[in-house]
C-alpha cells in the first residue's frame, strides 16, 4: 500500500459483553480477533440521570481478564466466598443502538443477533435480528411511574428487527461517491487544517504513537454520518461527547439487497441501498407535504452500487454507482382520513407565495447533490374532479419561482408526466415512454465510476456515452444532480419509475466497466430480471413501512404480463393497506415519534396519547418565531451556487474538513485492514455460512439450465423461461447435455446475435436498437429434429461494429472449405456421442445385471 493511501476507519468494538453488579453495569468491548479491549462503566445508583464513564483505555485480552476478576473478587459479600459471584454475565451484543428514558431511569439497548446482508467492497452491512432492552437502575433506588410499561410498549412497538441496517466500517448515511470523494483528498492539507481546528498543542497523529512525517503509515478516514439519515441520533445523544468514537454505531432505516451477477465467472455485486430520512418521518395519511424546515414524508434515498467483486479494494477496484430519491410533494398540504374514505380529499393547509418550504427542500437537495435537480412528477393531471392536480399547480407555481433566482444552467427541471391516463390507455405503453425519460435524465445526471473511460471506449466511442452528462475528472466520473420522483403516495407509481431509470443507469454502469458493448438493456435478460426482482423487494418494504402493505402495482403491471392471479392480490393488498390506514397508523405515528425523540416524555406535561395531534411536535415554528429569516431570492446557502454543479458536501474546503476525522496509523493495524476484516482469518469458517456463496445468483436463480450455448445474462429469454421452471424437467436437461456437447464440436463464425423471442412491447427498449437484443451472446442456436442437426442462420454483424475496421466482405473459397469441414467434423462428432451414449447406458444395464447375478451366486454359497 502506497505511503499516502487512505482507507475507511473501522470500529475495534464489534463483540460486547454486558457484566452486571449491584452498582454498576460493566460493558467491554473487543474487536474480532479479541487483541483489543475497551470498557464502559456505567452506575446503577442513580434513579433518572445517566452516568458513563470511558476512560478511553485499550486494553489486552490478559489486562481485561485481571480486571474483571478484581471486580468479581471486590464485589463479593464476604472476603475468600466462592459459591455466589460478585460479577455476573448478563448479555452477550453486537453493539449499542442507544440510550433513552422515559419518565423512570435510563435503559440500554443492545443488539444480540445480526445478520450479514450486503458486502461492499470487504465492508459487511448488517441487518439487526434481535434487540435487548435492559433497565439500567438497580431495584433498591428505582422509582416507579404508573405510566413508564405504558412508554415501554410504545417504544417496542418500532421492530428493530425490521429493516434497520449498520456496518462496522462503512458509512451507509452517505452515498458511495461521497465516501470514496473523501478517501482522495489531499492529506496533507487535510492534516494541516484539522489540526488548526484542535487545540494548538495537540497533534491528531500522536495518539497513534506514529510520526507525521512521509513514512509508511496508511491515514485512516472517518466522516461524521449524514443526521437525516440516521434513526438513533437521538439515543446516541446523551454520550456521543463522553464516549470514545468505536462505541457509536449508527443504524439507517430502510432497504438493503445485493445479488450476485455471474458474466461468463466474472463476479459482479449489484447492490441496492435504500435510506429512509429520520425527519419528518410517519406514516401513509399523518404524514404528507413538508414541514416548516423543508423535510418531506416519505424521503427516501436510493442508491444502486456495483463493483467488480474479484478485486476488493477501494483503492483498485472498479466501483459505480447511482443515487435517486423519492418524496412527498414539497409543499403545506394533508388529507383528512377522519372522513374514512378510500381517497380522502387534498387540502392545501398554508398559503406559501414565496415558496420558502418548496425552497428549504431543493436548498438541502443542491448541497447533497449538485445540480440539475430533476423533479418527475407522475399526479394525474387530468380528473373529472379536481384532486391530484391540487399538487402539480402548486408545485409548478413553486418551481417557477424558485428558478427565476437561479443561473439558467443549475435552473430547476421540472417533468410532469400523467403515469395513470397513459397505463390505461392501450395504444401507448407505459415503459417506452419512461425508458425515454429515463435516458434524458442519465444524460443530464450522469454517474459515478472511480475509474477513467477504458480504451476500447475512447477507441470505439458509443454516441449515448458521448452525450452523458455528470462531471469527468481524472480518476472516473462523478454524478451531478438528482432526479427527484413523486406521486401522490410515492409508492407504486415511483418505484416502477425508479426502477426504469435505474436499469438505464445499470447500463451505464456496465458499460463504463467493460461489461458490454453498448450502454442498453433489454427485458427478459437474466442481468435485467436480477434487476427487478431487487427493486420489487425494494419496493415492497418501503411500501410496507410507509403504506402498511406491499406493492399493488408492479412492473409486470405495467408491462402487460402479470398473471391473472395477480389481479386478486392487487385487490388484497389494497384492503390490506385501507386497514392499515384506518386503525394501525396512528399507533405506529406514536412509536416513531417516541423512537426519534420528536416527543419527550416529561413530568407535568401531557402524555403523548393525549396529544390531540403532532403537528406542533414536527413544525417547530408554531412554538417559536424563528429570530432570522430567510431571502426571498438568495434562497440557497451561502457558497453552494459557487461550486455547483458540484455538491457542496463533497467540496475540499474547512467547513467540510471539520466533519472528519484522520488519524494514522501503521498499514498492518486492524483498524484501516479491510482485507483482516474480511477474511477473518483467525475465525474458522465454513462454505455453507458464507455470504457471497448464499447470496442471490444470476447463474442459479435465473438462468434456464438448457442453455449450454449462450450462458451470457444479457441475452433475451423467452417470458416464462427461468432457472426455476426447467430445473424438474428430465427432458430438458438431457436436451441441455446434447446442445453443450455439440455447440462444443462446431466452432461459431465471428460474431452473430440470438433471435429475439420477445415482442416490441415486451422490451421497453430503444427501438433504434431493435436488432441488438443480446450484448454477449454466442452465435450457433441448435434445434432437434429428428436423427438430424440444423443451424439456424441468424443476422450476422458487420464486422465494422464488431473490431472497428472492414473486413472483405466475400469470404475466400479456401476459408468456405474450411468451415465447412469443421461443420462436417461437429455433424460427426455429434452423432458419434449420440451412439457412444446409447452404448454406454447399455453396457451400463448389463453391468448392473452381471453383478447383481454375482452378489445371488455368493449369498447361494455363504447359505
Amino acid at each position: 500500500m502506497p505511503a499516502a493511501a487512505a482507507a475507511p476507519l473501522i470500529s475495534s468494538v464489534q463483540k460486547l459483553v454486558l457484566y452486571e453488579t449491584r452498582a454498576r453495569y460493566f460493558l467491554v468491548g473487543s474487536n474480532p480477533a479479541e487483541t483489543k479491549y475497551r470498557v464502559l462503566k456505567i452506575d446503577r445508583t442513580e434513579p433518572k440521570d445517566l452516568v458513563i464513564i470511558d476512560d478511553k483505555h485499550v486494553y489486552t485480552q490478559q489486562e481485561v481478564r485481571e480486571l474483571l476478576g478484581r471486580l468479581d473478587l471486590g464485589n463479593r459479600t464476604k472476603i475468600g466466598q466462592k459459591g455466589s459471584s460478585g460479577l455476573s454475565r448478563a448479555v452477550s451484543a453486537f453493539g449499542i443502538v442507544g440510550f433513552v428514558r422515559f419518565l423512570e431511569g435510563y435503559y440500554i439497548v443492545l443488539i444480540t443477533k445480526r445478520r450479514k446482508m450486503a458486502d461492499i467492497g470487504g465492508h459487511a452491512v448488517y441487518k439487526i435480528e434481535d434487540t435487548n432492552m435492559i433497565y439500567i437502575p438497580n431495584d433498591s433506588v428505582r422509582v416507579t411511574h404508573p405510566d413508564e410499561a405504558r412508554y415501554l410498549r410504545i417504544f417496542q412497538n418500532v421492530d428493530l428487527s425490521s429493516n434497520f441496517y449498520f456496518s462496522y466500517s462503512y458509512d451507509l448515511s452517505h452515498s458511495l461517491q461521497y465516501n470514496l470523494t473523501i478517501l482522495r483528498m489531499p492529506l496533507e492539507t487535510l492534516k494541516t487544517e484539522t489540526t488548526q481546528t484542535r487545540q494548538e498543542s495537540f497533534d491528531i497523529f500522536e495518539d497513534e504513537g506514529l510520526s507525521t512525517q512521509r513514512g509508511s503509515g496508511v491515514f485512516g478516514i472517518c466522516s461524521k454520518p449524514y443526521e437525516k439519515y440516521v434513526w438513533n441520533g437521538k439515543l446516541l445523544e446523551a454520550v456521543k461527547n463522553t464516549v470514545h468514537r468505536d462505541w457509536l454505531l449508527y443504524i439507517i432505516h430502510g432497504f438493503c439487497g445485493q445479488s450476485k451477477l455471474l458474466i461468463y465467472g466474472r463476479p459482479i455485486y449489484v447492490t441496492l441501498i435504500a435510506r429512509r430520512s429520520s425527519k419528518f418521518a410517519g406514516t401513509r395519511f399523518l404524514k404528507r407535504g413538508a414541514n416548516c424546515e423543508g423535510d418531506v414524508a416519505n424521503e427516501v434515498e436510493t442508491e444502486q452500487i456495483l463493483y467488480d467483486a474479484s478485486v476488493m479494494s477501494f483503492s483498485a477496484g472498479s466501483y459505480s454507482s447511482y443515487v435517486q430519491v423519492r418524496g412527498s410533494v414539497p409543499l403545506y398540504w394533508s388529507q383528512d382520513i377522519s372522513t374514512m374514505m378510500p381517497k380522502p380529499p387534498i387540502t392545501l393547509d398554508q398559503a406559501d407565495p414565496f415558496a420558502h418550504v418548496a425552497a428549504l427542500h431543493f436548498d438541502q437537495m443542491l448541497q447533497r447533490f449538485g445540480s440539475p435537480i430533476i423533479i418527475l412528477n407522475l399526479v394525474k393531471e387530468r380528473e373529472k374532479r379536481k384532486h391530484e392536480r391540487i399538487l402539480s399547480e402548486e408545485l409548478v407555481a413553486a418551481v417557477m419561482y424558485l428558478n427565476q433566482f437561479l443561473p439558467p444552467e443549475h435552473a430547476i427541471i421540472y417533468i410532469p408526466w400523467d403515469m395513470a391516463k397513459y397505463t390505461k390507455s392501450k395504444l401507448c405503453n407505459v415503459l417506452d415512454r419512461l425508458n425515454v425519460i429515463a435516458e434524458s435524465v442519465v444524460k443530464k445526471t450522469g454517474f459515478f465510476v472511480n475509474r477513467p473511460d477504458s480504451y476500447c471506449s475512447v477507441l470505439r466511442p458509443d454516441e449515448k456515452w458521448n452525450e452523458l452528462g455528470g462531471c469527468v475528472v481524472s480518476t472516473g466520473r462523478l454524478q451531478t444532480g438528482v432526479l427527484r420522483t413523486n406521486c401522490v403516495d410515492c409508492l407504486d407509481r415511483t418505484n416502477t419509475a425508479q426502477f426504469m431509470v435505474g436499469k438505464c443507469a445499470l447500463a451505464y454502469q456496465l458499460y463504463s466497466l467493460g461489461l458490454i458493448d453498448k450502454p442498453n438493456l433489454q427485458f427478459d435478460t437474466d442481468a435485467v430480471r436480477l434487476f427487478e426482482e431487487l427493486y420489487e423487494d425494494h419496493g415492497d418494504t418501503l411500501s410496507l413501512q410507509y403504506g402498511g402493505s406491499q406493492l399493488v402495482h408492479r412492473v409486470k403491471t405495467y408491462r402487460k404480463i402479470a398473471p391473472w392471479t395477480q389481479h386478486s392480490k392487487d385487490i388484497m393488498q389494497t384492503l390490506s393497506r385501507y386497514y392499515s390506514n384506518a386503525f394501525s397508523d396512528a399507533d405506529r405515528q406514536e412509536s416513531i415519534n417516541l423512537f426519534l425523540g420528536v416527543f419527550k416524555p416529561m413530568e407535568g406535561k401531557p402524555h403523548l396519547w393525549e396529544l390531540p395531534t403532532d403537528f406542533y411536535l414536527h413544525h417547530k415554528n408554531t412554538l417559536s418565531l424563528s429570530q432570522t429569516r430567510r431571502s426571498y431570492t438568495y434562497w440557497w446557502t451561502t457558497g453552494v451556487l459557487k461550486h455547483l454543479p458540484l455538491p457542496f458536501d463533497e467540496v475540499t474546503c474547512a467547513e467540510n474538513r471539520r466533519k472528519l476525522t484522520v488519524k494514522k496509523f501503521h498499514k498492518y493495524e486492524e483498524e484501516i485492514d479491510i482485507h483482516n476484516e474480511f477474511f477473518r482469518p483467525y475465525e474458522l469458517s465454513s462454505f455453507d455460512e458464507t455470504f457471497c456463496l448464499a447470496m442471490t445468483n444470476s447463474t442459479r436463480d435465473f438462468m434456464p439450465k438448457n442453455v449450454g450455448i449462450d450462458p451470457s445474462p444479457f441475452t433475451v429469454r423467452k417470458p416464462d423461461e427461468t432457472g426455476k421452471s426447467v430445473l424438474g424437467n428430465k427432458s430438458n436437461r438431457e436436451e441441455t447435455v446434447l446442445q453443450r456437447k455439440t455447440a462444443a464440436s462446431a466452432p461459431p463464425p465471428p460474431s452473430e446475435e440470438a433471435v429475439s423471442s420477445s415482442s416490441e412491447d415486451d422490451s421497453g427498449t430503444d427501438k433504434e436498437d431493435e436488432g441488438a437484443v443480446s450484448q454477449r451472446s454466442t452465435p450457433v442456436k441448435v434445434t432437434d429434429a429428428g436423427d438430424n442437426t440444423k443451424i439456424t442462420e441468424n443476422v450476422v454483424q458487420s464486422t465494422r461494429d464488431i473490431y472497428g475496421v472492414n473486413l472483405s466482405d466475400v469470404p475466400s473459397e479456401d476459408d468456405i472449405t474450411i468451415y465447412a469441414r469443421f461443420v462436417q467434423l461437429g455433424q460427426s462428432q455429434h452423432k458419434q456421442d449420440k451412439s457412444n451414449q446409447q452404448f454406454c447406458s447399455k453396457h451400463q444395464l448389463d453391468r448392473v445385471i452381471n453383478f447383481q447375478w454375482k452378489k445371488l451366486t455368493w449369498n447361494q454359497h455363504a447359505d
